[in-house]
């Protein structure tokens, strides 16, 4: 085995685990549903050919998660797991086989049901009262958002007829219906808040909210399509499903086959029928319906052998290229967008689509005036998928990317192992320059009450040209500007004042360093405690941070080291930004473990024990590393360590120790 298989498997594992952070924690994804699977089949087909290169931790053994720090975890006391998935009859009809042979000479039947569009929720009832409602979270546990899903009308709040068990546990999916999101939208439109981009992540969003009151005013909706308990009414789960709409609770349309080819019929019915629905669906679950007979399937490490999802394919439109933007980020990084005639597309019009960057672009051998597919990935993100050769003008030319910055004219510069240009002209390119200033205020970084149309004022003013401009800003200097009243300018002015008691991790997250997100800020400041630790910090100590890679550290170690964002950091340290995050600072405690170098694999009982025993070992004078090698002196195992890690320590002979181990280390 070489090395770049290696390095594939492992650049597949990153760009899976972001894709999954995305979706499940930002609810924000950025590639379709169906491009996400064909990755993970991918990496599966690796894992397989090379077994040598399979690790616990990989995406492939775990399920997406959408826990947050804002809600109390609960245990799932059955695991919520996720479902395989098909895009073509000839994998359900693959599925039928394996079904057909694990149960030889048995009948069976499958219950078919529509795989809603939104966020799914576990409901547990204790003598037909709800007393809990918990988020699918990682499949173990999940955030418990009981008192937000008690708003919620469609969920009965008391049982109130019906043979029910003791304890029971329905899951099922919360919506937001098509006219809630359409009159949320209006609202948004209304106050200048930027719109929704769909149902799915609405009813995320709305279900994450801290507000029950908000959630109340939300118009969502719940639909339940599965019964657990100990004691479960009948063998039957399709009987299961009739016999908890008697009691009270919403199901959605459902079948029983017994047939493959009766599954299909239904598929096929609602892939046309599903626009007329009040809510989204984007596929159907098929399902065994006796419950003796799923024991007997079983299931995998991940997924359960006895359901399947088949998922309707995104709807696609052929349009002809117009012309091509260059649009110019906040880091410099250029995205090429196609413009196109407005032309609808699930439920909405459509007039451009991203091209994410220049391989794309030269992956799909597009030619100026091409006539092109396009669909929405997810049916969320309008996005260019292939060409239509046959409608090819003649003597039309290759697209080709900019070599120079569209805007200021910089020559573009593409660093090894990245796929984007970027214009390096950060203090002199004004999209970089604006566009810093649009995220610097952002709710999740400073929290200035200034809007976009405001900054592009106090800009065309002369007023503001970096952040720290923002600081010197008085109501007189605002009072004339178009938008600007005497309450207006000292609002402003307020807001920015209050925005210096922000803490550090959001203000290393305002300051658009190169591929720090939230995530990354916060656990930047957690080791490093202040910005002058983490401006002396060599790529090897940014390198130890938990979930920092080497692109983020090295980002990291080169904007410290430009002088202009050193000048940066004096100014806001004089204006009076939180650039300490008020903990005890990093400095040694002992030497017990100078000159140790440690790496930490496997899962803890909690993350934040993770970040306590690496805190431990950096305070006690050892140095974390992100792989095993022969510096390295001992491996720190949690429960399901990574198997590669294990085996090479094993083969250098260093020390695999316990948690216990270590702190017995440390006494």
């Amino acid at each position: 085995m070489n090395e770049e298989i290696r390095n594939k498997v492992e650049n597949l594992r990153g760009f899976i685990n972001q894709c999954n952070y995305n979706y499940y924690v930002l609810n924000n994804p950025q590639i379709s549903d169906y491009d996400f699977d064909q990755k993970i089949k991918e990496l599966q087909e690796l894992e397989k050919a090379y077994p040598e290169l399979d690790d616990p931790n990989s995406p492939t053994h775990r399920v997406g998660c959408d826990i947050t720090n804002e809600f109390k975890q609960v245990d799932h006391k059955y695991p919520m797991l996720s479902l395989a998935n098909t895009y073509n009859e000839a994998e359900l009809r693959e599925f039928d086989e394996r079904v057909k042979k694990a149960l030889p000479g048995e009948t069976y039947s499958y219950v078919c049901e529509l795989k809603f569009d939104g966020t799914s929720i576990s409901l547990t009832y204790i003598n037909g009262q709800l007393v809990r409602a918990v988020t699918r979270g990682d499949g173990k546990k999940g955030d418990d958002v009981t008192a937000n899903v008690r708003t919620i009308k469609s969920i009965p709040l008391r049982v109130l007829k019906g043979n029910y068990p003791p304890e029971f546990e329905v899951r099922g999916e919360i919506l937001m219906p098509h006219d809630s999101f359409n009159k949320l939208n209006q609202e948004r439109l209304k106050e200048g808040v930027s719109l929704l981009a769909n149902c799915r992540n609405a009813a995320a969003g709305t279900l994450k909210t801290q507000d029950p009151s908000i959630v109340a005013k939300r118009g969502l909706d719940c639909y339940l399509y599965y019964l657990l308990s100990d004691n479960l009414p009948t063998d039957s789960h399709y009987d299961n499903l009739n016999m908890i709409k008697e009691w009270g609770f919403k199901t959605g349309n459902m079948v029983k086959c017994t047939s493959i080819d009766e599954v299909f019929q239904f598929i096929n019915y609602w892939n046309t029928e599903r626009k007329n629905l009040p809510y989204d669906i984007d596929g159907i679950v098929i399902k065994i319906d006796s419950l003796t007979q799923r024991a007997k399937l079983g299931y995998t490490a991940k997924i359960p052998r006895w359901a399947i999802a088949y998922k309707f394919k995104a709807d696609e439109v052929t349009v002809k290229l117009k012309s091509i933007d260059y649009q110019v980020g906040k880091t410099g990084i250029v995205t090429p967008v196609a413009n196109f005639d407005p032309v609808a597309l699930s439920g909405t019009f459509v007039k451009r689509a991203s091209l994410y960057n220049s391989d794309y672009i030269n992956s799909l051998g597009l030619y100026e005036g091409d006539t092109v597919y396009v669909e929405k990935g997810g049916e969320i993100i309008p996005k260019i998928t292939k060409i239509d050769f046959s409608k090819r003008v003649p003597n039309s030319t290759p697209i080709q990317f900019p070599t120079k910055c569209p805007v200021c004219g910089t020559q573009l510069v593409r660093n090894k192992d990245e796929v984007g240009y970027y214009c390096p002209n950060s203090s002199g390119c004004l999209p970089q320059i604006l566009g810093k200033l649009i995220h610097f205020v952002s709710r999740k970084a400073m929290d200035i009450n200034c809007g976009e149309a405001t900054l592009d004022i106090l800009y065309s003013n002369n007023l503001i040209k970096t952040v720290t401009d923002l600081y010197g800003l008085t109501p007189v200097m605002l009072q004339g500007l178009s938008g600007f009243g005497k309450k207006a300018a000292e609002n402003l002015v307020q807001s920015i004042e209050k925005s210096k008691s922000v803490p550090f991790e959001r203000v290393l997250y305002a300051l658009s360093i190169r591929f720090v997100g939230e995530i990354a800020a916060k656990n930047l400041v957690r080791r490093f405690k202040n910005v002058d630790a983490l401006m002396s910090a060599t790529v090897d100590d940014i390198l130890s941070v938990r979930d920092i890679g080497e692109t983020i550290a090295v980002s990291v170690y080169n904007w410290f080291r430009d002088q202009s964002n050193i000048d940066l950091i004096d100014k806001l340290k004089v204006i009076g930004l939180n650039l300490d995050s008020k903990e005890p600072i990093n400095a040694t405690l002992t030497n017990k473990l100078q000159d140790l170098n440690f790496v930490i694999t496997g899962s803890f009982s909690t993350p934040e024990e993770r970040v306590e025993l690496e805190e431990a070992v950096v305070i006690n004078g050892g140095k974390l590393q992100t792989s095993v090698n022969s510096k390295t002196n001992y491996v720190v195992a949690g429960e399901k360590p990574g198997a590669s890690k294990i085996k090479k320590a094993e083969t250098l002979g260093i020390k695999i120790i316990d948690l216990n181990t270590l702190k017995t280390l440390l006494k």
